[in-house]
């Protein structure tokens, strides 16, 4: 079975989020399953992965989008490094980039890549079993693939949605049906939602079947969902919940080249508190209280805004018993904050910017790790945390709540309800009071180093839906 994953993020080509991280680990993890071919389609960024590799053309041709006619190559990178085939798509002053998003033109740079990629396909004769299309940025492809003229040799080829975040869906207006492919016109429906293309809205209605990144956001976008919950409700039989699983061969704490200290479980205690130290020396922090740690984007549905408020009243409650450190980007006023917060109290450190060396580095010290997400359809660091040994303090939502059970449950770490800064400090309350029973926190660090996050089992459930 041959599978193409298009997506706009890979890792460790282009990182925004999380689903870099799963694209750059779901198809490896699939090519270890018996008479499987998992590949990768993602945008040419100027990133330091295409100049550190071996590229070659497989592919020269063009795309008309509306008048303008744009030149489409296709690279592959020559020794599957990743451990599949990785393909890049380069137009000129479209996909040839720095970054991902954040241009005024992303309609037409996710429609070009779209369009790119089935041409591309087409002009081969190359017939994949299944297109894997993740998040709205390849949310047409389902809508092509059975009705624009141009890619008829791919009519019939099955295709899968995968929706990694429903709060971000595409919409754009009607003015751009005239850079798509054409397509008799009467099908206008399926690219609609309220007056708009919406590429989510088209991707649920096309795809053969779509799936959430966790049993628990499937259930919230029957009732949360940014105006789309009457469309899952009707499309409900061809939906489907797979948690995200992590990538241990990159995630592991004994082989880890990120991190200064390595360890596993018969010496994480001892090894762990040295990463702390190290840690804890660089930013000017105290080693013997205990490290809490907040990694993300500055978000508001990562909580993000809750930080500055979290942070001052945490400390001044705590008598100023604890540490935070603060690893992120993203919102330019939280920032700011936290900048000016860093001057100001000796108990809390932050480094902006997007940093993957350093995030290694907290997960191996922390102690605990604050995740108090208004929306998180799946949610990886918490994982990451616990494979080395960090106690994941976690709003109830979404993948969270699948993933993270509180340990009065006897479960790996500390669940509070509503993410707003009292709850959450609350929670901070109950982990002082287990780091303070030194036998209950190691018996935590060890038990949640146990848990298996692997993507075998996802993998194996992906497939089993494509043979579906």
């Amino acid at each position: 079975m041959t599978i193409f994953h298009l997506s706009t993020e890979c890792y460790p080509v282009a990182k925004v989020g999380g689903l870099a991280d799963v694209v750059g680990a779901l198809p490896k993890y699939q090519n270890k399953i018996k008479d499987i071919n998992a590949k990768v389609v993602m945008p040419w960024y100027n990133k330091h992965f295409v100049y550190d590799y071996d590229f070659e053309v497989v592919f020269d041709g063009f795309i008309h989008q509306g008048s303008n006619m744009l030149q489409v190559q296709v690279l592959k990178e020559a020794t599957d490094v990743l451990g599949f085939e990785l393909f890049m798509v380069k137009i000129p002053g479209l996909l040839d980039r720095e970054n991902p998003y954040g241009y005024q033109d992303e309609s037409f740079q996710f429609l070009a890549f779209q369009h790119g990629v089935l041409h591309w396909l087409s002009a081969m004769k190359i017939r994949p079993d299944v297109l894997h299309c993740h998040d709205y940025h390849t949310g047409l492809v389902p809508f092509m693939v059975e009705n624009c003229y141009e890619f008829e040799f791919l009519k019939g080829v099955k295709t899968i949605g995968t929706i990694h975040n429903g709060e971000y869906q595409g919409m754009m207006s009607w003015d751009m049906v005239s850079y798509m492919p054409a397509f008799d016109h009467y099908k206008w429906g399926l690219l609609d939602w309220n007056g708009f293309i919406n590429p989510l809205a088209c991707m649920i209605k096309c795809a053969d079947a779509f799936t959430t990144v966790s049993e628990g956001y499937l259930e919230e976008l029957f009732v949360s969902f940014r105006g789309l919950e009457s469309l899952v409700r009707e499309e409900f039989s061809k939906a489907y919940g797979i948690i995200n699983g992590i990538d241990t061969d990159v995630w592991n704490p004994q082989t880890d080249p990120m991190i200064d200290f390595n360890f596993n479980i018969k010496n994480a205690l001892k090894t762990k508190k040295k990463n702390k130290i190290k840690l804890c020396k660089e930013y000017g922090l105290n080693p013997e209280l205990p490290l809490f740690a907040f990694i993300g984007r500055f978000a508001t549905e990562k909580g993000a805004d809750l930080l500055p408020d979290l942070i001052w009243r945490s400390i001044k409650q705590s008598f100023g018993g604890l540490n935070i450190i603060v690893l992120g980007s993203g919102n330019a006023y939280i920032e700011q904050q936290l900048k000016e917060m860093d001057s100001v109290y000796s108990n809390f450190a932050t480094d902006i910017g997007y940093k993957e060396h350093l995030s290694h580095k907290i997960y191996a010290s922390a102690d605990f790790l604050l995740m108090p997400s208004r929306v998180e359809p799946c949610g990886l660091n918490q994982m990451y945390a616990m494979r080395y040994g960090t106690v994941p303090i976690v709003s109830y939502t979404g993948g969270l709540r699948d993933t993270v059970k509180d340990i009065t449950t006897g479960g790996s770490g500390l669940n509070f309800t509503y993410p707003g800064v009292d709850d959450i400090i609350h929670a901070i309350s109950r982990g002082l009071n287990v780091y303070k029973n030194k036998a209950q926190m190691d018996e935590l660090i060890l038990s949640n180093m146990k848990f298996d996050f692997a993507w075998e089992k996802s993998a194996e459930k992906y497939i089993a839906l494509y043979n579906q």
